[in-house]
């Protein structure tokens, strides 16, 4: 299964892309960042239907869409791997985890999207979000494998 993260916003070197990366490289699976971006000033709302464009040409065609929302799922590690697992052996090819900008994602959007999770209760930078899917997909793949990297 091809993993995509599509997220709102450019990313530059430093500690967030560096993790980013880092947990990138130990992924066996493809995995590619697609990052979407509007120069232009537009509202709150004007953004995030602006920001759902652009969104929706990023994510494969037939992927299964993840959006990371806040008031999403909140998925234990083992619970995490089981539900990647259950869509690769159900024959996703395409899996796309989706990060919104500033203002969080259009209701639109939201309605496309197949599953929506959040990583806990407190809100995180969204550049080091991308840090936090990458290490968690890392860390499904090894709990898939039996790897010692997860322990219960």
């Amino acid at each position: 299964m091809r993993l995509t993260l599509v997220a709102v916003g450019r990313a530059k070197s430093g500690p967030e892309r560096e993790l980013f990366d880092h947990y990138k490289r130990r992924i066996t699976s493809p995995f590619e960042l697609r990052e979407v971006e509007e120069k232009k000033p537009l509202s709150g709302s004007q953004r995030k239907r602006r920001d759902a464009m652009l969104i929706d040409a990023a994510v494969p065609d037939g992927a299964i869409r993840v959006a990371l929302d806040e008031r999403g799922r909140d998925l234990t590690s083992p619970e995490f791997a089981a539900k990647l697992g259950r869509w690769r052996d159900q024959g996703a090819r395409d899996l796309a985890f989706i990060i919104g900008g500033a203002d969080g994602l259009d209701p639109a959007l939201l309605e496309k999207c197949d599953f929506r999770m959040c990583l806990g209760k407190q809100t995180w930078p969204h550049m080091l979000v991308r840090g936090l899917i990458a290490e968690q997909v890392y860390r499904a793949q090894c709990i898939q494998a039996g790897h010692p990297y997860h322990r219960d």
